[in-house]
């Protein structure tokens, strides 16, 4: 019967130092991974020209509340639409615009003016993100899984976002051409 050597102290802290050196070395190269593989962001999309034919834009007034019971902020609201699913909606807080939200077939851009904060995505946009969701609202008069959308006799509309409560209220008319 052989027996094997006794390890010392020494030997033990070598060995754990490889096993730790070796692991670390694995975190590192997993994470340089993640990072090199990850997706760049998106570059901020250009604003849209709505004077190009086959926009229908709608301008009129409404009230943001960013949740349930806060109080709300009053302003002009301009929701433009193009048949190939691209959208605008822009907020103003006169005379500077508060919220401008763009959507295309290829993703989306929300723009937070007051905040100087740009959040942009491929594909479909966030929830959390209620500007981007309301042209498609107004477009069928109903609302996509957790939003709600109502209209009133008067011609208004409210769509909220049930998650927060957070909504926008008001009415819009067509913009008239020159």
């Amino acid at each position: 019967m052989t027996t094997l050597p006794r390890l010392t102290r020494k030997d033990r802290w070598h060995e754990r130092d490889t096993r730790f050196v070796r692991a670390a070395g694995q975190a590192v190269a997993v994470w340089a991974a993640l990072i090199l593989s990850s997706c760049r962001s998106l570059p901020v999309q250009p604003p849209i020209d709505l004077t190009s034919p086959g926009w229908n834009i709608r301008e009129g007034q409404a009230v943001w509340r960013p949740q349930a019971g806060a109080e709300g902020v009053a302003g002009e609201l301009l929701v433009a639409t193009k048949p190939d699913g691209r959208s605008v909606v822009q907020f103003t807080k006169t005379p500077f615009p508060f919220i401008v939200a763009q959507r295309t077939a290829e993703g989306w851009q929300a723009q937070i003016i007051p905040r100087n904060k740009t959040y942009s995505g491929r594909g479909k946009p966030p929830a959390r993100l209620l500007w981007l969701h309301l042209p498609e609202a107004l477009s069928h008069g109903s609302a996509l899984n957790g939003f709600r959308f109502t209209t009133n006799a008067a011609g208004g509309w409210r769509f909220e976002r049930s998650a927060t409560g957070e909504s926008l209220e008001g009415y819009l008319e067509p913009r008239s051409r020159p």
